[in-house]
């Protein structure tokens, strides 16, 4: 008897072993993604000295990241879904690796600022497809609660840690902070064909590509970014701003509607009947909206009203990362498992809300040990732990052939909510502008702002979110019939 089962024990041992090692690989493509969009932000005024930029072509090296990346997000996924995960993972680190490699040698601002949006497609189609892979190599239930925790752990410490090394590299030359991401994305590119390889398909022929879908959602997309990164420069009642949001608009509604015909639609509408999905998505978006909101003024802060210099700024947010890494990994994923994702999101938001509202007592010459970090830790611990909540209330109940597309929508949220914050409270902030020196009282009404998008993401949560119950052991439906059965258990 011992010489049957070791065999079954050893490959027990060995896929497990494969898929922790997956796990490691696709966590350094969110970390790397994470990176690169904090990595330019103390390095920017060296780049603008360095090749001559107006302040318009400067901001366009941080906004075409993050337009390319949401843009193509939910193309991202239905591509992984249909092409194959682990294929698409490697084309788009290939891509990614080219642009880092060109931004970091190039001359032209133009140039550098089209190397930026064709990293944040590359990430566009890593992200949903990393994800994907990660949720369908670990079974629902704790096990994917506690990969998507050290997931969400490693974005998070990316971004945390691009802000450090942005100022440390800027030092020694600022291309470098080009060079960084691309030798990164080597590594992982090289440690690539290691990723478990996706499930056989075994729902009859490849479906069809949407393809209507695909360049609605990802025009739509992309002009709603753009116009929300650009409305506080424009003014908010520009013919411009209207004009590109109101068109963003209408390719949305385009977009739904070939859905609703397709027959293969590249998001079918059936999984925002689930409840606790599109609860997830909405929280994404306001809590999006609360953190790189809050972060951004914190930083303008930090730097204006303070006068601290841009590494001493990047240091301050340190414990941040820190503190999101330790709630994230050893906290997040075991809390779900315990009282589900309701409970969580509503306890993290509210531990955010907090943390943001403390702001509201800075002055001009605030102490950090006692105005300024309590706030930041606070934040962290609300972010640890609603971060890789919503990611898994967001993929949770979805059929295995829509795992890349969930994945995509709600990084998309993120994204979207993302814009949204940065640009209402950069609206805010203008708005209460105009005390004498010394005078931070714009900074507190954005503060508020940002606490109250916080005190939404709670509602939301408390309200929408339901913990998805385990799926049965009965072989699966395919196709729709898998699709309506995986929603209906959430009800």
């Amino acid at each position: 008897m011992t010489t049957i089962d070791r065999p079954s024990t050893d490959a027990g041992e060995i896929s497990a072993r494969r898929k922790q090692l997956s796990l490691l690989i696709l966590c350094g493509a969110v970390f790397l993604d994470a990176l690169d969009i904090s990595l330019l932000g103390v390095s920017l005024p060296s780049i603008k000295t360095g090749l001559g930029l107006s302040d318009g072509a400067l901001q366009w090296l941080v906004s075409g990241y993050t337009v390319g990346y949401g843009g193509f997000l939910l193309l991202g996924g239905r591509v992984a879904d249909v092409w194959g995960r682990r294929r698409t993972f490697i084309a788009a680190t290939v891509l990614f690796i080219i642009a880092s490699l060109l931004g970091g040698i190039l001359t032209s601002g133009a140039l550098l600022i089209a190397t930026r949006v064709l990293k944040g497609l590359a990430a566009g189609f890593t992200a949903p497809a990393a994800m994907s892979l990660i949720t369908t190599t670990f079974r629902e239930g704790e096990e994917r609660n506690r990969a998507l925790g050290v997931f969400a752990m490693t974005g998070a410490g990316g971004y945390s840690f691009g802000l450090v090394l942005s100022g440390v590299l800027t030092e020694i030359d600022w291309r470098l902070v080009f060079f960084a991401p691309g030798a990164i994305a080597i590594a992982v590119l090289l440690a690539a064909p290691l990723i478990k390889a996706d499930a056989p398909r075994t729902d009859g022929p490849r479906q069809s590509f949407d393809l209507g879908g695909a360049i609605t959602a990802t025009l739509g997309i992309m002009a709603l970014v753009y116009g929300l990164v650009q409305a506080p420069g424009w003014g908010w009642g520009s013919i411009e701003t209207i004009g590109v949001l109101g068109g963003a608009v209408l390719l949305l509604v385009a977009f739904v509607a070939i859905e609703r015909r397709h027959s293969s639609p590249l998001v079918p509408l059936s999984l925002f009947r689930s409840r606790s999905l599109s609860s997830a998505n909405l929280v994404s978006v306001v809590w999006a909206g609360s953190t790189i909101g809050w972060q951004f003024i914190a930083t303008l802060y930090l730097q204006e009203a303070l006068h601290w210099s841009a590494l001493k700024t990047a240091f301050a947010f340190l414990p941040l990362g820190i503190v999101i890494v330790g709630v994230a990994k050893f906290a997040a994923g075991p809390l779900v498992s315990r009282w589900g994702v309701r409970a969580v999101v509503t306890i993290g938001m509210l531990i955010q809300a907090a943390g943001v509202l403390l702001y509201l007592g800075v002055g001009s010459d605030s102490s950090y040990a006692l105005a300024i970090l309590p706030g930041i830790i606070l934040h962290g611990i609300g972010n640890g732990l609603v971060y890789p909540t919503v990611n898994i209330a967001g993929v949770s109940g979805v059929a295995d052939e829509r795992q890349g597309v969930a994945a995509g929508l709600i990084t998309a949220s993120y994204q979207v909510g993302a814009g949204v914050g940065v640009a209402v409270l950069a609206a805010v902030l203008t708005a209460t502008a105009g005390g004498g020196a010394g005078d931070v009282s714009s900074y507190r009404w954005a503060f508020l702002v940002a606490g109250l998008f916080s005190l939404t993401g709670l509602a939301i949560g408390f309200q929408g979110l339901r913990q998805p119950r385990p799926a049965a052991a009965a072989p699966a439906a395919t196709g729709a019939g898998a699709e309506r059965a995986k929603v209906t258990a959430e009800h």
